[in-house]
């Protein structure tokens, strides 16, 4: 007889066991019943401790490696949009979300798509020749206002040099310079590593226009670096699921303010977009958090399952706990990188990223050399991204459970990897 441990999503363990060809079903909670189709309907199956089976280990800045419950959570039966079992996963998800980002008013919405559709998203609350103002910090801030102005946004871009942020007082001549409808900031431009100080932003945009909107890209710091939507007064924060969230690609992520809503309803023009319109998802979020079936567009049901387990995981311990282990755990991440006198992208601690890092290639070392030679040891890493130097610097994702579980072992399993390939390289400490 082989016996199957399973668990309901938010209940205790039951098991099948398996008896020729017949499914005999034990310590089931009475209300989910006790029929095979209703359990089967009603329940997901995880895993209990067994880790994933050996693989090359996915250490880019997005996707991440991702939790085995996570993984199983998406091998679930078909299962309709609508079905009562699913509608309260959704529901669920959508209140996790705000959990993460510690706000009790804002608004999520979880769409089918990249990270990218969340920049698709602002065609909610710009209209043809409003003024944006884009702190720029690389490539991510480059293509975030590309997307703007195809809906009609004229953007100012505030740059710095590689591996830095502008200066709050840079910030603050621009916002008083110029009525902008949005401010627009990468939180982590995954293309160099560099972090910025979104309280710092919202603080000095609304001190100068409380009716600017701030508007942050999260792609590459939600679940790994210290957000607090309402205490810091964000309008939005745009995220994917693969990175810090732990969830395989496909879910665009968009928290929006009360005063962003308000800001879309007000709006003097019809939203020039179809599927990125906040009329039709608005109903529907709102339609899951009551526990209500909707429809506008298929949702990705497994994806969203994927995400209620990764969600669960991540909300069953304080986010202070989480922001604080993946800043030790990136601090000494760059510290084995400046012993092994390598130098990092971002030029000081203050401005370096918490969930990845991006490192200048020694002389005499190339990328094509350096990424398959970790990835013959069982790492993937990343080559560059900025359009000014791609070809001279690596970058290293620390986020999730490469970073919240010690006992897995990625961060020790990357510095060795990097350290002998550099060394059969040739490259030598100076």
């Amino acid at each position: 007889m082989a016996t199957t441990k399973f668990r309901p999503v938010g209940g205790s363990f039951g098991y099948i066991a398996m008896i020729g060809h017949t499914h005999v079903i034990s310590n089931l909670p009475h209300t989910a019943g006790r029929r095979l189709n209703a359990v089967l309907s009603h329940f997901t199956l995880f895993p209990t401790t067994t880790m994933s089976s050996p693989h090359k280990l996915c250490m880019i800045p997005g996707p991440i490696e991702f939790h085995e419950d996570v993984l199983t959570a998406m091998a679930t039966p078909a299962t309709s949009h609508v079905d009562p079992v699913f509608v309260p996963v959704f529901g669920e998800s959508i209140e996790m979300v705000r959990k993460v980002l510690l706000s009790e008013k804002a608004q999520p919405f979880i769409t089918s798509g990249s990270g990218t559709l969340g920049w698709d998203m602002m065609v909610n609350l710009i209209e043809a020749g409003d003024e944006v103002l884009v702190i720029n910090t690389g490539y991510f801030g480059d293509h975030f206002a590309e997307c703007l102005e195809v809906y009609g946004a004229k953007a100012t871009h505030l740059r710095a040099e590689v591996g830095s942020r502008p200066s709050n007082e840079e910030i603050k001549k621009a916002v008083s310079a110029k009525k902008y409808k949005m401010v627009t900031v990468t939180h982590v431009d995954t293309s160099t590593g560099v972090l910025s100080d979104i309280k710092a932003v919202a603080e000095i945009v609304k001190a100068a226009s409380p009716d600017t909107l701030v508007v942050v890209d999260g792609v590459c710091s939600v679940g790994s670096e210290e957000i607090r939507f309402d205490e810091w007064n964000l309008d939005i924060v745009i995220t994917g699921s693969q990175k810090g969230l732990g969830v395989p690609p496909g879910l665009s992520i968009v928290i929006a303010s009360p005063y962003a809503i308000q800001v879309f309803q007000n709006r003097k023009t019809p939203v020039t977009s179809y599927y990125s319109n906040w009329t039709k998802w608005l109903p529907i979020m709102q339609a899951y958090e009551a526990r209500r079936p909707a429809y506008f567009a298929t949702p990705a049901v497994q994806l969203i399952y994927a995400l209620h387990a990764s969600l669960k995981q991540i909300t069953s311990r304080p986010m202070e706990e989480r922001f604080r282990k993946h800043l030790q755990v990136a601090s000494k991440f760059r510290q084995t990188v400046k012993n092994l006198g390598l130098k990092t992208v971002a030029q000081s601690e203050e401005v370096s990223a918490n969930g990845m890092t991006a490192v200048w290639l020694p002389e005499g070392v190339t990328l094509p050399q350096l990424v398959p030679a970790l990835a013959a040891k069982g790492v993937q890493i990343a080559g560059g991204l900025h359009k000014d130097c791609a070809t001279k610097y690596f970058r290293i994702g620390h986020m999730g459970i490469s970073v919240m579980e010690d006992d897995r072992k990625h961060i020790d399993k990357v510095v060795d990897a990097l350290t002998t390939s550099l060394s059969d390289l040739g490259y030598r400490q100076a």
